[in-house]
């Protein structure tokens, strides 16, 4: 029953994503969620609980594929120090809140980001405020775990640095845990930018091999593809490494040299992750959890 509800679910958000977007079809894909959500959702033994370790969406490019523990809120941040085209940029603070507002389900913001062009201020601006929704459909057959993410950036940041109007996207995270701490992860993203007149869609996939090394340590190495409806590809190389603190807490850092021109020359970056658990009052398990004081 729930491999043929995920096979329905992937088979309508081809159907809306293969034609021209518009933010109506975009809103209709998150009802769609919620639809599917309350009628099928995943066991909730399946998802992470408050005594699960952190698992942060940085600071690789691919996501986690599982999502916060109900009631919990995490909060993401980075600093990044790139070149593109001559050009160097100091950007800050990457800050992502992730809150698990139901089992299985989270609501996530990518609050904006500031690049500093360091040789030219005129080309120094805000990303746009990024909200979505994350549902862990996962664990499916063959111990492969999976999530589905649906957001839109809003036109608040400078065009300059984010282009203009508002920029839906379709996202589905995975990863699969292998024997002796290695791991095989990745994600296929859809950027829809129906403002811009030269690419309309922009594919993006990554695929990440990952080793823990200690009990509080990994390391990681991805690639990140760029495909764009109309033009080149910009391709990254991306490698780094994470280590917690406590099950909560997560420092971690990468650096990415670019595979083509298209790509940035290279990314260093560093971060900092937290997770509050029992912060939200949420039911879970049938059982309603209180705010802490």
């Amino acid at each position: 029953m729930q491999r043929e509800s995920v096979s329905n679910i992937v088979r309508t958000v081809l159907a809306f994503t293969c034609g021209p977007i518009s933010i109506g079809k975009f809103a209709i894909v998150l009802l769609m969620l919620f639809v599917y959500h309350s009628t099928i959702v995943a066991k909730a033994d399946n998802c992470p609980g408050v005594g699960d370790e952190i698992a942060t969406d940085r600071p690789d490019v691919t996501n986690s594929s599982v999502v916060v523990p109900a009631g919990s809120l995490q909060i993401e941040n980075g600093v990044n120090f790139s070149m593109r085209a001559g050009d160097r940029f100091v950007d800050g603070t990457n800050t992502r809140l992730r809150a698990g507002f139901a089992n299985c389900l989270e609501f996530l913001v990518d609050t904006p980001t500031y690049f500093a062009n360091v040789r030219n201020a005129e080309k120094s601006g805000f990303s746009d405020v990024a909200p979505a929704l994350k549902w862990q459909i996962s664990p499916i057959p063959g111990k492969v775990d999976l999530s589905a993410v649906f957001g839109v950036a809003l036109p608040t940041g400078s065009v300059g640095i984010a282009g203009r109007g508002p920029q839906p996207y379709l996202q589905f995270p995975w990863s699969w845990e292998l024997r002796s701490g290695w791991g095989l992860s990745g994600m296929l993203t859809e950027f829809f930018r129906p403002s811009d007149p030269t690419s309309r869609r922009i594919t993006e996939t990554t695929f990440v091999i990952e080793k823990k090394v200690t009990e509080r340590a990994s390391l990681f190495v991805e690639y990140v593809g760029d495909y764009p409806q109309n033009g080149s590809p910009a391709q990254l190389l991306n490698s780094g490494g994470v280590y917690r603190l406590t099950p909560n807490q997560q420092l971690d850092f990468h650096v990415a040299l670019g595979l083509n021109h298209n790509a940035p020359s290279y990314i260093v970056g560093v971060g900092y992750s937290v997770r509050f658990d029992e912060l939200l009052s949420v039911k879970r398990s049938g059982t309603a959890i209180a705010p802490r004081n």
